[in-house]
């Protein structure tokens, strides 16, 4: 489906916001107010535009732009303005002034260069929520690192979490997606603030941030009692550092499938595995983690996972087949979870654009929110933003 659903007005609908991000945690945090009814414009470098219309995600493109930035901007206006141009940083200026949300991912001080900075903003429009997102906060000796995922995610240990023998990090952009949730949540709470008081506000956050508050419970427990957290050894098939086995991923005939906390002599009994059944201490689950996984694993190598699935889901065990990406989206509950929605687009050499990408996550008294429009063009908005939106010259010379 492309278009909204009828009904109530969108939760967002009427708020202006500006979006100077780039790539992925900010624009992805725009989106989501995107998707709830925000007028959302993009001012983007003339020329080149957002990073993300070229750095391309698997190397997929969809007309002019990569498949990812499509995914990551529709429904958004562009702006295209150089702010190092002092005429068009002073239209761009006259935008803050009207902005309720003013979205960027800079590193820390770029903005307070441009005059863009929130303590400058908020003399020209106090009621303004002003959202920034960093690699990893504004003080600190990290501060002025890249603000890249995969770096992220190495500073904030995550890898090391999943060593399998070695570090494993996660794959795909999983600081980007967490930091873009915390920056829409904070700006969504700020905008309720300022409804309720007429305060508007700054809201940060970083790339690490959104890492650490991941592993909470690991850091926890770590900070509260250091001695729990010193991993014991994993086994083959493990799928968490701190959960006992059977907690893994195990290969069957024809494909794979995980378990999660069961108890083992249930599956012992249920998988007719005696060695397993006489483990009814839960700490052997620890001792004998290797053990316990290479046995589950040499019986579940004999069955397919449909056949298994049948086995153990009769006795209400917690377990779940390990889907392929195409396993996943030709699936029946993949179709029914109606995730999909497909954009078009106008290219300026007027061919026609068409995107098939996921939708907001949410529902909304019973509606799922499609996409109002596709992803912009570069500066395809800029002379009717500028017409609708700043003063005539000869108004701001009088």
């Amino acid at each position: 489906m492309t278009a909204s659903q009828p009904g109530l007005p969108r939760p967002l609908e009427g708020f202006l916001v500006l979006d100077f991000s780039q790539f992925l945690a900010g624009p992805v945090a725009a989106l989501r107010l995107a998707d709830l009814g925000a007028r959302v414009i993009k001012i983007e470098r003339p020329g080149f535009g957002d990073i993300g219309r070229g750095l391309a995600f698997a190397g997929a493109r969809a007309g002019t732009d990569t498949v990812s930035f499509h995914a990551m901007n529709r429904g958004k206006q562009s702006v295209a303005a150089d702010l190092k141009d002092p005429e068009q940083l002073a239209f761009v200026r006259e935008l803050v002034e009207q902005a309720d949300v003013v979205v960027e991912n800079f590193r820390p001080g770029v903005m307070k260069r441009l005059g863009l900075d929130y303590e400058t903003v908020k003399q020209v429009n106090p009621g303004v929520v002003y959202g920034s997102i960093t690699g990893y906060g504004n003080e600190g000796p990290w501060r002025d690192r890249p603000g890249q995922d995969l770096l992220a995610q190495s500073i904030s240990g995550l890898p090391w979490l999943q060593a399998d023998p070695e570090p494993s990090p996660f794959g795909l952009s999983i600081a980007d997606h967490l930091a873009s949730c915390h920056l829409a949540h904070g700006i969504t709470a700020l905008l309720l603030r300022r409804l309720r008081t007429g305060i508007g506000g700054q809201v940060e956050t970083s790339l690490l941030e959104g890492m650490l508050d991941l592993q909470f419970e690991m850091l926890s427990v770590r900070m509260t009692e250091p001695d729990a957290v010193n991993p014991r050894p994993r086994g083959p098939h493990s799928a968490h550092t701190y959960l006992p086995a059977p907690y893994g991923v195990y290969p069957t005939s024809d494909g794979y499938l995980s378990i999660a906390m069961n108890p083992v002599p249930q599956l012992g009994r249920l998988l007719e595995i005696p060695e397993l059944v006489e483990l009814a201490d839960p700490e052997s689950w620890w001792e004998h983690r290797g053990r316990i996984e290479t046995l589950l694993a040499a019986r579940l190598r004999t069955g397919t996972t449909a056949a298994w699935l049948e086995v153990l889901d009769a006795a209400d065990v917690w377990c779940a087949p390990l889907h392929t990406v195409d396993e996943l989206v030709e699936h029946e509950g993949f179709r029914a979870i109606d995730m999909v929605q497909t954009l078009q687009r106008d290219e300026v050499d007027g061919s026609r654009t068409e995107v098939t990408t996921t939708r907001l996550p949410m529902r909304f008294d019973g509606e799922r929110l499609w996409g109002s429009a596709a992803a912009p063009t570069l500066g395809a908005d800029t002379e009717a933003v500028r017409t609708e939106l700043t003063r005539p010259a000869a108004e701001v010379v009088s």
